[in-house]
């Protein structure tokens, strides 16, 4: 799984991400999971949620309101569904898009990005489950110096995260060009990763386990950047692929 597309709903103004009304309904989620599990050279698609877990240090507001992560091993498979007649592009335009619309994801910001993407090992691999919890952390940038700032995230972070108790996926994802025809608005954050959990409370522990504090410390490590970062917990379920 090299590649990824993320795309992520914003919750309109003055609606929270965790508003029940302000979210996709479960026959919504439905219509998506189906059309997403049935696109052509699809790995696996992850669809987020909003979930609660506690973290020593940050609490950022404006988590978003719904979002899916599409996995792939080739970009030419990301680029064909996101292209004109391509799947992502239907569920973008056709009857998927008018069933949200109806929703409170009605006047929701909707931003997409395709990226490259890294996997880490962690201490005790276990099979990952079908729901789960997901830590997304956005990296916006610039940063002075990106290939330092990478070098340095990527040699060290992962390692550190590693170590958090009961984790059981990290993923790095770094800037890359694509192409597609939807509706959404690109964006170019200079970094994501996510890491995954059993559950909101398993998220919770590690979070305020001395590793966060390590993490804590590396970050004033970091070479110079510029944007903050952005920390979203996320109810998360595995769509494998039909194809």
């Amino acid at each position: 799984m090299r590649f990824s597309h993320l795309v992520f709903f914003e919750a309109p103004a003055g609606a929270q991400a965790d508003d029940t009304q302000a979210r996709a309904g479960e026959r919504e989620i439905d219509a998506v999971r189906d059309c997403l599990a049935a696109i052509p050279g699809l790995t696996r698609a992850l669809i987020y949620t909003p979930a609660r877990a506690s973290d020593l240090f940050t609490d950022d507001p404006g988590a978003p309101c719904f979002g899916f992560q599409l996995c792939y091993d080739e970009i030419e498979a990301l680029e064909a569904a996101a292209l004109a007649g391509g799947a992502l592009h239907d569920l973008s335009t056709g009857a998927a898009s008018i069933r949200l619309s109806e929703t409170g994801l009605a006047g929701a910001t909707v931003r997409h990005q395709a990226m490259l993407t890294r996997h880490f090992p962690v201490a005790q691999p276990r099979a990952l489950p079908a729901v789960h919890c997901s830590f997304a952390v956005h990296y916006p940038g610039p940063a002075a110096d990106e290939n330092a700032w990478h070098d340095h995230y990527i040699a060290n972070h992962p390692p550190i995260m590693a170590r958090f108790p009961g984790i059981l996926e990290i993923e790095i994802l770094t800037r890359l060009d694509w192409r597609d025809h939807l509706p959404w608005q690109r964006v170019h954050h200079m970094q994501r990763n996510r890491v995954a959990f059993e559950s909101p409370e398993a998220l919770t522990a590690a979070l305020h386990s001395p590793v966060r504090h390590e993490m804590r410390a590396d970050l004033a490590c970091f070479p110079a950047f510029e944007g903050g970062n952005f920390h979203y917990p996320f109810r998360t379920e595995v769509v494998p692929s039909t194809r």
